[in-house]
């Protein structure tokens, strides 16, 4: 239970729906969607697309989107709403300019959005008020203006730089990064809207908005054609799904990451985690040297699901107590893919629940901050730059190449108790996810902790080299951690971002959102 005596916030108890996501705004909208008698799908997706007015900085029309939602007594569905490289992408050109990876801040690294689509299909097969109505208070917003919140302020100044050409006019002020309280509009966005909700996905992908993004693309040397655009697709598949503690995590599928997370909480399962210090370092040194190892498989194996081919090997047990045998608990690897390699030889945030519990867990994203920073002039779309998830590297699954989807950092996630859903939920924060998912799961099964502390907890990230701790973790445990290795660094930006709802046994509600972002869970 909550420490009434200290600063923070009690979950959010509700019996009818609740929505839980980054931003106070979106998820007063989705509440007004489940109150008009739209289902979970209707909030989540009028909640996201408004997000990406709220929070331009992390998401919007010209990115991905990865979704997983479900019904009681069905299975939980997937939906993977990522874009491809065009046709024309070769990593060979890229290493023949003398490249070793893919430019953030280039066109190479735009893929070809792809939320459009999903959220357009999605409308048609799986809500009840139809597109027109959904994208209505995002249209309101972007003409109207949205004030800008603490957290997008902090993540604006920080990523401003990012922005070049036609984006500094639509994202900066007088040159300048827009400030807490600060009214942000977006009316060339407010146009495009307008023409999805009378013309649906074709408004996106041709005509004047699609020849606005190529243009801008093109402009700076990118390949992308207006064909690219009209050949965007996203498709249904199915979650992958691993065993903690008498509880499944069903995870998205790749290109997404989601398999990292059940590859870690399969390695941490031979650990007795519980009887370690939740902010201590010993399950700090743990978790780090799981992480290490369980994105070292990641990094070798995720892809387009068309390239991805060792899934079942990433997944299975004796890959994970295989792993976890290479796991010294006195001593941090300085590198797992030396040590992994003998395992080896043969990758914004908004969750509904409705009445009749119907869930949708749903993230959407423009991957860095501001994406690409590259923006279409007329109408401002901010491009996302996934495609600096490929590697140049020749023969990889992940390698850059036409048509294919890059491994995605966004995962959506779910628990499960036996077939039932009893939690949607979401760790924003690029490469953090898998641990944020995992460390997630484990503060709730583990330690026992209530939902909203499960969240607000201190946390930390084995993030290539470094050991990045929060301030939560105190100088002692900091220094733990660097006697045994590891180099210790407090970021400057907080750990993700989180968002769950739980569903109880009793059918009530509980929701928690992340302090570190500025949004909240809502119910009624």
């Amino acid at each position: 239970m909550r420490e009434f005596h200290l600063p923070g916030r009690s979950a959010v108890i509700a019996a009818n729906g609740m929505c839980a996501t980054s931003h106070p705004l979106a998820a007063g909208v989705a509440l007004d969607m489940l109150k008009r008698g739209g289902n979970a799908m209707d909030a989540a997706l009028a909640g996201a697309i408004l997000l990406g007015l709220c929070e331009p900085q992390m998401t919007g029309i010209g990115g991905d989107c990865f979704v997983l939602h479900s019904r009681p007594g069905q299975d939980i569905q997937a939906l993977n709403g990522s874009g491809c490289a065009p046709a024309a992408a070769s990593a060979a050109a890229l290493r023949a300019r003398g490249l070793a990876a893919v430019p953030l801040g280039s066109p190479d690294a735009v893929t070809i959005p792809c939320a459009i689509e999903a959220f357009c299909r999605l409308a048609e097969t799986e809500g009840r008020l139809g597109l027109d109505v959904l994208v209505q208070p995002a249209i309101r917003y972007a003409e109207e203006g949205v004030p800008v919140a603490p957290r997008t302020a902090f993540d604006w100044k920080n990523s401003s730089e990012t922005l070049k050409g036609a984006a500094r006019q639509h994202y900066l002020r007088e040159g300048q990064p827009l400030r807490s309280g600060d009214v942000f509009r977006a009316p060339g966005q407010a146009e495009v809207l307008r023409r999805i909700a009378k013309h649906g996905r074709e408004a996106f992908y041709t005509g004047e908005v699609a020849e606005d993004m190529v243009s801008a693309l093109t402009a700076l040397g990118g390949a992308h054609t207006l064909e690219d655009f009209a050949a965007a697709s996203c498709f249904a598949t199915q979650p992958v799904e691993g065993r903690y503690k008498e509880k499944n995590l069903a995870e998205h599928p790749p290109n997404g990451q989601g398999a990292t997370a059940i590859l870690l909480l399969n390695i941490l399962k031979h650990f007795d985690l519980a009887a370690m210090a939740p902010w201590g370092a010993q399950r700090a040194h743990i978790e780090a040297e799981a992480t290490k190892l369980a994105y070292d498989a990641r990094n070798r194996f995720l892809a387009d699901p068309d390239h991805t081919s060792r899934l079942a090997h990433m997944l299975s047990p004796e890959t994970a107590a295989r792993l976890a045998a290479l796991i010294d608990p006195k001593r941090a690897m300085p590198a797992a893919s030396p040590l992994a390699e003998a395992v080896h030889k043969d990758t914004v945030y908004i969750t509904v629940v409705d009445k009749d519990r119907m869930a949708v867990s749903l993230i959407y994203s423009i991957f860095h901050g501001f994406g690409s920073g590259i923006a279409s002039e007329k109408f401002g779309i901010l491009l996302q730059n996934r495609g600096a998830g490929f590697t140049l590297t020749e023969g990889h699954p992940n390698e850059l190449g036409p048509g294919k989807r890059p491994m995605h950092t966004i995962i959506p996630a779910m628990l499960k108790q036996d077939s039932e859903v009893i939690m949607p939920f979401g760790v924003m924060g690029g490469g953090y996810q898998p641990t944020g998912h995992a460390r997630l799961v484990s503060n709730l099964l583990d330690f026992g902790m209530d939902l909203q502390s499960a969240i607000d907890a201190p946390r930390c990230f084995a993030d290539g080299s470094v050991m990045k701790m929060e301030r939560g973790y105190s100088d002692a445990v900091r220094q733990q951690m660097a006697d045994l290795g590891h180099r210790v660094e407090v970021p400057d930006t907080p750990l993700g971002g989180a968002q769950a709802i739980r569903i109880s046994a009793s059918g009530v509600l509980e929701g928690a959102s992340d302090p570190r972002k500025d949004g909240c869970a809502l119910g009624y």
